[in-house]
């Protein structure tokens, strides 16, 4: 299926739910966007640069999580409430623009950055209901700014800064699980090469029907770290079982909720949880997220960084990000492939039986 060109803005009005946007029974919504859990836990980075104290139990912390479910909480970051705010304002600004402005940066067609409903990836079988607006903005060589959106006025300003700040913070997130590695703080961020980050913004409108649908579908982060900062409304939902249990991610103001990768999972030879996670909507309220996405360079080699005592490898060989990346999206869409023939097949058979009853009645 193409990613469609018409801004949701256009459609969430519509009292039913157009077809593309109709999950499978078993992808749908388990629990509601604002059913909150607090098992994710929320840490303090206040201290985190002091060598010893704090910073032990800070990285304690931040190890338990990322064993336990790959996501958590960090608060007093350093990152300033004033720019989370601004950041926030102007993307606000961004969705609310006419659809004909938004399209100006449509990516549709192999774009690099831009805006697009649903997702930038081709072949999938179920859209889901979210507008994004992307833009790639490390190394900062690779940027492009004629695919950064020229509105509102003070976009570039404020996003080069925001872009600039979250490396910082994903750089000491990084350091911190080097060293419960037991490598130098350093040995994350050097696997990356020459680390990019992407930026996706993501508009959740309101949904005529929110149990029929997700914002985001199930699936692992294929980078080495996310930082989401995400409104007060809710619908970041997390598993740890396969799906078979969900939870609602407790917003907190000022946040950012941090994602391990499958890069980072892989480096840490499978200790670290790779976060299995999901965006639901609802019919109240819009929601606004702004993932950060750091990942490694293409060429960067994807391999366990440390193998403990009595562990073997979760990789059978080493191969580059890019690799990685690749078999991961072609995996993803042959199983949509493989579910829509199946869903198909179920389609033909019923109607094989309903006609082989009609015979039977008028025989």
């Amino acid at each position: 299926m193409a990613p469609t060109t018409t801004p949701l803005t256009a459609i969430a009005e519509e009292k039913t739910l157009r077809s593309s946007f109709v999950r499978d029974e078993d992808e749908r919504p388990k629990v509601p966007y604002n059913q909150f859990s607090n098992e994710i836990p929320v840490i303090s980075l206040a201290g985190i640069d002091e060598v010893g104290g704090r910073r032990v139990e800070i990285c304690k912390k931040i190890v338990e999580a990322c064993e336990d479910w790959g996501i958590f909480q960090v608060v007093d970051h350093g990152v300033d409430a004033k720019l989370l705010s601004e950041m926030t304002r102007l993307a606000t600004e961004f969705f609310a623009l006419p659809p004909e402005e938004k399209l100006r940066f449509d990516m549709s067609g192999g774009k690099k950055g831009g805006f697009i409903v649903s997702s930038h990836l081709q072949g999938e079988a179920v859209q889901d209901w979210r507008e994004i607006v992307t833009y790639f903005s490390y190394p900062i060589k690779n940027r492009d700014y004629s695919r950064w959106p020229d509105k509102p006025e003070e976009w570039r300003a404020v996003t080069e800064e925001y872009s600039e700040k979250l490396m910082g913070l994903a750089c000491k997130l990084l350091e911190v699980l080097s060293e419960a590695m037991g490598l130098e703080k350093e040995a994350l961020t050097k696997a990356c090469v020459d680390m990019d980050q992407k930026v996706v913004i993501n508009y959740y409108p309101k949904c005529p029907q929110p149990d029929l649908t997700l914002g985001l579908k199930r699936h692992t982060d294929p980078g080495t770290i996310t930082l989401l900062l995400q409104d007060q409304v809710g619908g970041l939902q997390a598993t740890r079982d396969s799906g078979k249990t969900w939870i609602t991610v407790q917003p907190v103001e000022g946040a950012f909720v941090v994602n391990l990768g499958d890069h980072g999972h892989y480096l840490s030879n499978g200790r670290f949880k790779n976060a299995d996670h999901q965006a639901v909507v609802n019919s109240n309220y819009s929601r606004l997220s702004i993932a950060t996405f750091q990942n490694p360079a293409p060429e960067a080699i994807v391999y366990p960084l440390a193998i403990r005592e009595g562990e073997k490898p979760v990789m059978e060989e080493p191969i580059t990000f890019a690799e990685m990346y690749k078999r991961k999206m072609s995996k993803d869409l042959e199983l949509a492939k493989l579910k829509k023939q199946a869903k198909e097949q179920q389609v033909v058979e019923k109607a094989k039986l309903e006609t082989k009853s009609l015979d039977q009645i008028l025989a």
